[in-house]
């Protein structure tokens, strides 16, 4: 199978990567590569306290849907705390962050459409370590713009 038959991915499959902090982990299960550059998915496992930082995407739009845990989303000035089922959109241009708030660790699926900003988690997880210099890199050949600090 591949991106113009079609492409399944069975639990617990995917690439799995560390994400560089204690328990954080993420599952490509599908990158740009596999699906003609039109989506990116991934799964990512999130202890408590684990936040992003406020950001943007020029290029795709982004949606988080919580598996497991809670998350506290922060979406231009709006800020919506959601438990299982939740699902954000963080559309392109928009500022967003997000923070795992609950007394469990959460899991969250993110996916980015069209696969462009999705590269940059593809590369940076691929290629730990990394410094901040090759990270900035990364987010602007992905168009990846940071706000500034979470505020949550």
């Amino acid at each position: 199978m591949d991106a113009k038959t079609g492409l399944v991915v069975p639990t617990g499959g995917g690439k799995h990567l560390d994400m560089g902090a204690p328990g954080r982990f993420a599952a490509l299960k599908l990158v740009g590569h596999e699906t003609n550059e039109s989506i990116m998915l991934f799964e990512e496992t999130v202890p408590v306290g684990t936040k992003s930082l406020f950001h943007l995407h020029r290029d795709s739009d982004e949606v988080a849907w919580v598996l497991a845990g809670e998350i506290t989303f922060k979406i231009g000035d709006e800020v919506t705390v959601g438990g299982p089922g939740t699902c954000a959109f963080f559309p392109r241009n928009v500022p967003h962050a997000w923070k795992s708030t609950g007394r469990e660790t959460g899991r969250v699926l993110f996916m980015y459409t069209p696969a462009a900003a999705g590269g940059y988690v593809e590369e940076l997880l691929n290629h730990r370590p990394i410094n901040d210099d090759e990270r900035n890199q990364l987010r602007d050949r992905y168009h990846w713009e940071v706000v500034g600090p979470n505020p949550l």
